[in-house]
């Protein structure tokens, strides 16, 4: 209850409401702070001058804060004083919450009534201190106020439940323990306070001093004040006026001003504010609950925050740490290569200082040498000598003439230390984004595959603040083997194609920044198109409890289940692993417009019966690779050419695995043109007949017979050709590796084409004269079926 202290205090005074009213506002003050607070306005503020005027409408007219500043202070406009209406005030006095109070205008005149209900200076108006707003009293002035009795009752339980010993409520800074209490003034006295404004001698000698545990005891036994109408004092509330939303009594019904208004029994009302008070104060219990727990989490932090700032300060003392042992280290090297040079240098100086002294040495001997022969008066037997010895001086001479007097090495070092580049690092050394990013979390509702394409989708964690420069996808070859990378961007979306048909792929990604690379999301395991051959399975299939079968929310809510009658649905499985989701999808991606999921539990280690599907591979001519002469129509499933030359346009789609079929049918033929239908690579010539390079494998047709060709090779003719409306099929088969044409549902001449490996795209040459029109998903024609399964 203690933090409820500060609803119980009166803003002027601060201490506990002695007497509260209620203000219009519905603010409270005590009746002794209130009257303190008068401020008197000029006479044509007054009620009596605003009813004349007629801008007046109630008892209580408010002023504008404007006005209000013409009678008050600048700081504020309005003031409080703690003492009682009848002791001496200061002007502009500070009350304990800083607010300041003028005092009344003059004093009041002595009267049968409490100071605090005696008549108020004529025209006075009162500001309410928490809200600022002004209003001019009437003539019952603050007797024309409802007194709270309401607040006295919690007020008296509070004190009563405190356990503490009665506090003086006179000392001004820290209250000391009351030794009395006075029952007339009902109030708690410690010695000083009781010598000092309670003496005992005038009138207050006839007050009755009692323990201050006492005075509480009569305190409590004391009778409630009942309350009464401020307007018929000797009345008591009995109804409660619905317009005006306050209690009164019986005679307001018959005479007041609430004699037309909408009316309740008191009682009733009382119960109907107690149970929305009640509804109320739920709502603000759920959020002083959340606030609670929201402390109780900045707390938290708060300890958190202490904990990563003592690690990041470890942290940071380790990196300089490791960045003063790398420069030692570093400085080490360097003074090991001046030692180096320091020797080297007095290596040679030294050698030559060596070989100097003994050629300087030998060079004395032979001068000395040469003038004792000088000395010598034998002619003959100086000229027996002579030239060998003037033959050594010059040799002598020239061989100190070679540079042999000049110093081998300088005395200065040849090196400088290039610091700048150091020194520019030092100073901008500075703290730059320290984590790395979050992990990002794979969107399943928009990852799909289609055919043998793959869609994944991702997104950074709602929560998290730490910016992603890109993301990286990893892809593994389709039979578990290692990722590679196959995206590396900023988009949080990437469409992979010219995966293998009927093969399991594993998918990752990644988030980047420039401190490094998050953890991994969970492994997608993703699952290309089917297709194999007609022959019905029954396949064991697991479903492991962690399985959601998605469910597509259309208007008919029909679940989608993996049969050969919905040929064009999808399912996701969840598999068992913590860090693995899949995808499995058949011929065409649900992530269409309009369509929703939600999921549904499903029990493990169910069977489930799965009829192979046959020839799964959905797609339409490429606009992107095909030659610019290609005229496109029905949603890229028909071409033709706006040239007489023939030109090539291939099928979106790729495949290097699996049994495919799919045909074309004849829109129109004139002037007898020779098409071609076949396979290709992506980089097949565009602008030559099908067959023409070593990148196609082709049949083309006229209206008589019809060739294979590939590499310009031309092979097996065959008699039959084509009109306006005829059907040509392809039947790709990489089981037996294979390459088989059909005209009108019969095989056209033997197998083309055998050995055939690699990534191929469905592929058409045609000129202005032929129009086609592509059919895919179609079945493996029933008597190639046959044979296969008998072969």
């Amino acid at each position: 209850m203690e933090e409820m202290e500060e609803e119980l205090k009166c803003p002027v005074c601060g201490s506990f409401y002695r007497e509260p009213i209620i203000l219009p506002c519905s603010h409270n003050i005590c009746q002794a702070c209130a009257r303190n607070i008068l401020v008197q306005t000029p006479e044509s503020e007054s009620p009596q001058s605003r009813r004349a005027s007629g801008s007046g409408v109630s008892d209580y007219d408010y002023l504008d804060l404007d006005k209000m500043s013409l009678y008050s202070e600048a700081d504020s406009g309005y003031g409080s004083y703690g003492g009682f209406a009848s002791a001496p005030t200061t002007p502009c006095q500070k009350s304990p919450n800083g607010v300041r109070v003028f005092p009344p205008a003059m004093p009041p005149p002595a009267t049968h009534l409490s100071p605090a209900l005696a008549s108020v200076p004529r025209n006075s108006c009162i500001t309410c201190p928490q809200c600022h707003r002004s209003l001019i009293l009437d003539d019952r002035g603050l007797r024309g106020f409802p007194k709270n009795r309401v607040l006295e009752g919690v007020i008296d339980r509070y004190q009563q439940s405190k356990a503490a010993a009665l506090k003086c409520q006179l000392c001004e800074k820290a209250p000391k323990e009351a030794t009395v209490m006075c029952e007339q003034c009902d109030v708690f006295y410690c010695d000083p306070c009781r010598l000092r404004c309670h003496p005992p001698r005038g009138p207050l000698a006839k007050h009755r001093l009692v323990p201050p545990a006492q005075g509480r005891v009569s305190r409590r036994l004391s009778p409630r004040k009942v309350s009464t109408c401020t307007d018929h004092e000797l009345e008591n509330h009995s109804m409660y006026c619905v317009q005006c939303k306050m209690p009164v009594c019986y005679q307001c019904l018959e005479e007041g001003k609430h004699s037309s208004h909408e009316v309740k029994a008191l009682g009733a009302m009382w119960k109907l504010h107690k149970s929305q008070l009640s509804q109320a104060l739920n709502g603000l219990s759920d959020r002083a609950k959340e606030a609670k727990e929201f402390l109780v989490q900045l707390r938290n932090m708060v300890q958190q925050i202490q904990e990563n700032s003592v690690e990041f300060e470890a942290c940071l003392v380790a990196q300089c740490d490791a960045l003063i042992d790398a420069l030692n280290r570093r400085k080490a090297q360097l003074l090991a290569r001046v030692n180096k040079e320091h020797e080297h240098k007095l290596k040679v100086v030294r050698d030559q200082i060596s070989h100097c002294t003994v050629k300087l040495r030998q060079t004395t001997g032979l001068m000395e040498y040469c003038l004792e022969v000088i000395k010598e008066n034998d002619p003959s037997g100086f000229l027996q000598i002579s030239d060998a010895l003037i033959r050594r001086v010059h040799l002598t001479e020239d061989q100190w003439g070679k540079g042999t007097l000049t110093p081998r090495m300088t005395t200065d070092f040849d090196l400088s230390l290039d610091n700048s580049p150091l020194l520019q690092s030092i100073h901008q050394l500075d703290f730059v984004q320290m984590k790395v990013p979050a992990t990002p979390i794979l969107q399943l509702e928009d990852c799909c595959t289609h055919n043998n394409s793959a869609t994944l989708s991702w997104k950074q964690p709602p929560l998290s603040t730490v910016p992603a420069e890109g993301y990286i996808l990893e892809l593994d070859d389709g039979n578990g083997g290692q990722f590679r990378e196959v995206y590396v961007g900023k988009e949080t979306m990437c469409t992979v194609d010219g995966l293998h048909f009927n093969s399991t792929y594993n998918a990752r990604i990644k988030a980047f920044n420039k401190t490094g690379v998050s953890q991994y999301s969970k492994t997608l395991v993703l699952q290309t198109s089917e297709d194999t051959d007609s022959e019905e399975q029954t396949v064991p299939f697991p479903v492991p409890s962690e399985r959601l079968p998605l469910r597509r929310m259309s208007p008919f809510s029909s679940t989608l289940n993996l049969q050969p009658s919905f040929p064009r649905r999808a399912y996701f499985d969840f598999r068992s692993s913590p860090h693995q989701l899949s995808l499995h999808s058949s011929l065409q991606s649900l992530n269409a417009p309009g369509c929703n999921f939600e999921t549904q539990s499903a029990s493990y280690s169910q069977l489930v019966d799965i009829k192979k599907l046959l020839a799964v591979a959905w797609f339409a001519f490429d606009p992107g690779s095909a030659h610019s002469d290609i005229i496109f129509s029905n949603d890229n499933l028909t071409v033709t050419c706006s040239s007489y030359d023939d030109r090539v346009v291939l099928g979106k789609t790729g495949f290097s695995k699996g049994v495919h079929y799919w045909e074309l049918t004849v829109d129109r033929y004139d002037n007898h043109p020779d098409p071609a239908f076949g396979v290709a690579r992506i980089d097949v010539m565009k602008d030559v007949m099908l067959g023409k390079d070593d990148k196609a494998w082709a049949m083309y047709v006229d209206n008589n017979r019809s060739w294979f060709m590939h590499n310009n090779s031309h092979t097996n003719r065959t008699e039959g050709g084509i009109t306006k409306g005829a059907t040509i099929g392809v039947l790709l088969d990489f089981n037996r590796k294979t390459l088989t044409f059909f005209i009108n549902d019969e095989q056209q001449g033997p197998i083309a084409f055998e050995n055939v490996e690699g990534l191929f795209f469905p592929a058409v040459s045609l000129n202005r004269n032929v129009q086609v029109t592509l059919h895919t998903g179609l079945q493996v024609p029933d008597f190639y079926s046959s044979r296969a399964s008998i072969a």
